[in-house]
């Protein structure tokens, strides 16, 4: 990043940061994407709370963008292990916010497991959870009844640029990836699994390359929003996974259970847009399977008389070609700060909540004075 857009970026969130500011600062823990710009996000949540430790995704960590945020903040590995046992998580909890009041800020449902025992046995309080992604805000909204409050900014309509846009990137990742191997997205047909914003993304983009998409999704509404719009709808899940040869999970929770991946047409690649955890069952995969490299970043998996191709060990495929989507990613990030402010006030019941409206408007006006050049 140039040092004029950094510049320009620090000062979006500085007035971001002024905006939102509560009236009492909480503690927070922050999940997130460790990419090149998030440092100026980072010292944004600084400013509105007091930020503990910043927990990276792993799977996604700029090397130079963690150093840059360890000269002031402490940066902790992240894992579904630290927060899936309770004693683990509270214990982890009570080393960097013992006593506090404390807001979680999310990317994935990391927090969810052991929410209720945070809830009920951490020294601090646990004023509530910001979450940022469709598979988080599943994971959150499963549970029948929630110990605090979780804003979610997953379905805000200030991410729909951004979801457009990752849902081009990881047709962008994709294709090279195939191209990389002497294999071209024309003439083989596509199956997209989920047709959400990610997922009506990809196909639209799939379809503009001259691909046949075929779209699965669970919720009928979708499907038939999905035959709205001129793409073929599944009506058998296995024939169509039979059929395809390329497959893109965009579900937010799991798209191919460990008995599919046998039934994959020979040659066929599998992609995702979230982490393998989320979109793939690998650990159902039948016995027999080997794996080889077959290219940058695609495994080849084979058993007699079938083989089939996984991009980037099944994580979200685009974050091999640095997953921007641009300044409108400052747009989701500035409602997470909002979030802050929405938990700080101490106010809300538990369960799934959202950032007000006209905290969106403004948000919206202050990105396009700044990015609208």
């Amino acid at each position: 990043m140039e040092t004029s857009e950094r510049a320009r970026l620090d000062t979006y969130f500085g007035k971001i940061a002024r905006q939102f500011t509560p009236a009492e600062r909480p503690a927070s823990l922050l999940v997130t994407h460790l990419l090149p710009e998030r440092p100026s996000f980072v010292r944004a949540v600084a400013t509105l709370s007091e930020l503990r430790a910043v927990l990276p995704k792993p799977k996604s960590i700029d090397t130079s963008a963690r150093r840059e945020i360890e000269q002031t903040i402490p940066c902790d590995e992240l894992s579904r292990d630290l927060f899936n046992d309770e004693d683990t998580a509270v214990t982890y909890l009570e080393t960097r916010a013992a006593g506090e009041d404390v807001v979680l800020l999310d990317v994935g449902g990391y927090f969810a497991p052991s929410l209720s025992a945070l809830c009920d046995r951490f020294s601090g309080r646990i004023l509530g959870v910001v979450e940022d992604t469709e598979n988080g805000h599943q994971r959150y909204a499963e549970y029948a009844k929630l110990s605090c409050p979780v804003v979610s900014v997953a379905r805000s309509p200030l991410k729909d640029p951004e979801d457009f846009l990752v849902g081009q990137s990881v047709v962008f990742s994709a294709e090279a990836l195939m191209r990389g191997r002497g294999d071209i997205l024309p003439g083989r047909p596509a199956l997209v699994i989920g047709f959400g914003k990610l997922g009506s993304s990809i196909a639209r983009l799939l379809h503009a390359k001259g691909v046949q998409v075929t779209v699965y999704d669970i919720d009928p509404v979708r499907r038939a929003q999905a035959l709205s719009q001129g793409f073929a709808v599944a009506q058998d899940r296995d024939r169509a996974i039979r059929r395809a040869g390329l497959v893109l999970c965009a579900t937010g929770a799991l798209a191919l259970r460990g008995e599919d991946f046998p039934q994959l047409r020979n040659g066929a690649y599998v992609a995702t847009v979230t982490s393998s955890e989320d979109e793939l069952e690998l650990d159902g995969l039948p016995d027999g399977y080997a794996r080889a490299h077959s290219g940058d970043s695609v495994t080849r998996y084979s058993t007699t008389g079938h083989y089939f191709y996984l991009m980037n060990n099944g994580n979200a495929v685009n974050f091999l070609h640095g997953a921007s989507v641009g300044p409108f990613i400052f747009l989701v990030q500035a409602e997470i700060l909002a979030g802050v402010r929405v938990l700080a006030r101490g106010d809300l019941d538990p369960g799934m909540h959202e950032v007000p409206a006209e905290d969106r408007a403004a948000i919206a006006a202050t990105w396009l004075n700044y990015y609208n050049r």
